[in-house]
């Protein structure tokens, strides 16, 4: 659902800001559309992926129901991609471009070329839940 609202937006990437450095994380970039968003996290190295994932998602989820949004949830599942240490600036300007890309290319088409580009098998009644 679309309730990322301008007004919220800033704030929410700052909640998750801190959820991140809270679990010894960082986010080196953040953005997105009213439907979803795009980090660029420096990984912790005391939490698995999925246990960070499952608490940024449940945390902020939280937060943005107390913040008026009583509908808001994340989908059930993510996309987690790993990148080098030389492709850090391209990752950072694609993430810093996502409402510029989105206003050509859907999120569903930009998300299936990822996964194409990275050579992740996957089944469309899987991904959209």
């Amino acid at each position: 659902r679309a309730l990322i609202h301008g007004d919220i937006e800033q704030d929410l990437y700052s909640y998750l800001g801190g959820i991140a450095r809270n679990l010894g994380a960082s986010i080196l970039e953040i953005n997105g559309m009213p439907d979803h968003i795009h980090l660029l996290i420096r990984e912790s190295k005391s939490v698995s992926d999925v246990d960070f994932m499952q608490k940024l998602k449940s945390r902020s989820s939280a937060w943005m129901k107390d913040q008026g949004e009583p509908l808001f949830s994340w989908q059930n599942g993510y996309g987690w991609f790993s990148i080098s240490s030389k492709n850090l600036e391209d990752a950072k300007r694609y993430v810093i471009k996502q409402k510029e890309r989105h206003s050509q290319v859907t999120f569903q088409d930009e998300y299936r070329s990822l996964l194409k580009a990275f050579g992740v098998e996957y089944d469309e009644q899987y991904v959209w839940g």
